[in-house]
């Protein structure tokens, strides 16, 4: 079949505009291979398949699997970025995201939505529609750079199952993106539609209750907090019972998740629908030095992401004080 066939090369790294793995997928569908043994299968990991490497699982290779041959040395880079994206995905910065779009540059110039009358005007036959004018921003969004550099020689990692490595790097991956969550969680903050006053000194579950009034167009979905604030709020008397049986999902009474942002402020908790609140805008995907990586000449593994963040709807995020 075609992708034992397939000569693998650097050069596959730097296509403009795809990833590794897409440009993969353009020398070897997997349309081709529906029907068959390998259906359910991407390019990438046919490819694994190929040079018979075992990522998990009790046959688990090494890292020196990978170097094995010149070809199969390609995919080493693409396995890495593929653990580090995963760990990303952990975070619940993916969560909150209602929109991701991929920019050219390092500035993205994006369009707003303005209503220019309330949505529940009533008038006569003849009476002018309230309208809303949708029209590019003045100021494009700034991608600010995210990353890490893991020092590691190949042969401190080559003898390293693939299996314990994959968790090492996936654990980067959900600090990595821990840290691009704050900014989030700080434009949320900043273009929230309202702010909320909480009603005493401390917190209660009335001032929750309070927020989630203050959601009138969408549902309030999601609730942000501090570890700290995250906790007094599981300590309320009202969630006893929220968390029995689902320890990743722990609801309020009215339906919205509460989930813990490491590193926030403690000054304040969002309240959002996470399907209309937010737009993550990177250039570009993860990077890496892949050349070097395959040459095994690398004392680091450097990984890096640009990226930025903007409200889509006021409406949809609101903010308790505290």
């Amino acid at each position: 079949m075609m992708y034992q066939n397939l000569k693998l090369e650097k050069g596959m790294y730097h296509i403009t505009g795809k990833n590794f793995s897409e440009v993969l997928e353009s020398a070897d569908p997997s349309a081709s291979y529906a029907e068959t043994p390998l259906a359910g299968l991407d390019a990438f990991e046919r490819q694994l398949k190929r040079f018979d490497i075992h990522v998990s699982g009790p046959c688990c290779d090494r890292v020196e699997k990978f170097f094995s041959t010149t070809d199969s040395a390609v995919l080493f880079p693409e396995f890495i970025r593929r653990a580090i994206t995963a760990g990303m995905e952990q975070s619940i910065l993916s969560d909150i995201v209602a929109v991701h779009t991929k920019s050219e540059s390092g500035d993205y110039l994006a369009a707003t939505m303005t209503d220019t009358a309330a949505y529940t005007v009533k008038g006569a036959q003849n009476t002018a529609l309230p309208g809303s004018v949708y029209q590019e921003e003045t100021t494009a969004i700034k991608l600010t750079k995210y990353g890490r550099m893991i020092r590691a020689t190949y042969e401190a990692i080559r003898s390293q199952r693939l299996d314990a490595f994959t968790v090492t790097l996936r654990s980067v991956g959900v600090r990595l993106a821990n840290s691009i969550l704050l900014q989030a969680v700080d434009k949320l903050e900043s273009d929230a539609g309202s702010i909320v006053a909480k009603a005493g000194s401390a917190l209660t579950y009335a001032d929750l209750t309070k927020l989630y009034g203050a959601f009138t167009d969408f549902d309030m979905t999601m609730l942000l907090a501090s570890p700290a604030v995250a906790a007094s709020i599981m300590a309320m008397d009202q969630m006893k019972d929220m968390a029995a049986g689902q320890p990743s999902t722990i609801l309020l009474p009215f339906g919205a998740q509460l989930r813990k942002c490491a590193g926030m402020s403690a000054d304040y908790v969002i309240g959002l629908n996470h399907q209309f609140a937010l737009e993550m805008v990177t250039c570009g995907d993860l990077l890496l030095e892949t050349d070097r990586l395959i040459d095994t000449q690398a004392n680091c593994i450097a990984v890096s992401l640009r990226a930025g963040f903007r409200v889509l709807t006021k409406t949809a995020v609101h903010e308790l004080s505290l």
